[in-house]
């Protein structure tokens, strides 16, 4: 496993409270620290969007996915 982009402290996390963060794991998909908003937004997918029970709607900051793009392989 490999972090995408930078560590929460240099993103300005001090606690332990406010900590997204991205991983690449050794089979090239990618594991997301996030909020769990999965309640809140489930409703509001589009038409063409579809979760499986078992997945989970995660936000993380604006600033953690452009700190990481960088990291993130074309393909």
């Amino acid at each position: 496993m490999r972090r995408i982009g930078v560590p929460p402290c240099d993103r300005g996390s001090t606690g332990g409270g406010n900590c997204p963060d991205i991983f690449e794991l050794a089979d090239g998909s990618f594991a997301v620290i996030g909020r769990d908003a999965t309640d809140s937004l489930d409703p509001d997918l589009p038409a063409d969007a579809s979760r499986a029970d078992y997945e989970r709607i995660v936000v993380i900051t604006r600033d953690t996915l452009i700190r990481a793009k960088a990291d993130i392989p074309d393909a």
